[in-house]
């Protein structure tokens, strides 16, 4: 018998705006954060191809902060790029789930 597993992080919501020469994305994760031994530790951002652009390590538990959000800023997207994946990591299970398309405005 295999061990039961929590569910991975979810996204729940991911937005980018232009900020100076690069990027801000925001980030709302929920995850069944249970302390150190299990929690969202990360998000990144890729091209639909799957090459990562950034990466938003998230160094602690949101055990009581649920769903929670963090942002990245200073992304530098290549020219022409219009859309990326979010994609969402944990502590135990890596990188679970399937990854979220965000369209990105063309003014930011």
């Amino acid at each position: 018998m295999s061990p039961a597993r929590a569910e991975g992080p979810v996204i729940e919501r991911a937005e980018a705006a232009r900020s100076g020469m690069g990027w801000r994305f925001d980030v709302t994760l929920s995850h069944p954060d249970s302390g150190w031994d299990h929690f969202a530790d990360g998000w990144e951002v890729l091209t639909p191809d799957g090459t990562r652009l950034a990466i938003r390590v998230l160094h602690h538990p949101h055990v009581k902060e649920q769903p929670f959000t963090r942002s990245l800023s200073n992304v530098m997207l290549p020219d022409g790029l219009r859309e990326v994946q979010i994609r969402a990591r944990c502590s135990v299970d890596g990188w679970v789930g399937k990854p979220v398309t965000l369209t990105l405005s063309p003014g930011g």
